[in-house]
């Protein structure tokens, strides 16, 4: 991930390192201990683009691996 920008909700455009993009849905993916304070859509907008690991980030030391991210991508 070199670029990323909220869209809406729990939504969020995504520019792959090869050129690929679109937007990626995590609504149904804030689960679990360090995804669940995201549901806080504040906190949830707080992402920034890791510049070493290439992936989303979150205050709250949350992150997201890429292929992941690749995986759920729509156009």
């Amino acid at each position: 991930v070199v670029k990323a920008k909220y869209k809406k909700n729990y939504q969020i455009w995504l520019k792959f390192n090869d050129g690929s993009e679109g937007v990626v849905d995590l609504k149904d993916e804030l689960y679990g201990e360090m995804f669940k304070p995201l549901r806080n859509k504040k906190m949830f907008k707080s992402f920034r683009v890791h510049p070493e690991l290439e992936t989303l980030v979150w205050k709250n030391s949350a992150d997201l691996a890429p292929e992941f991210l690749r995986d759920h991508l729509t156009v």
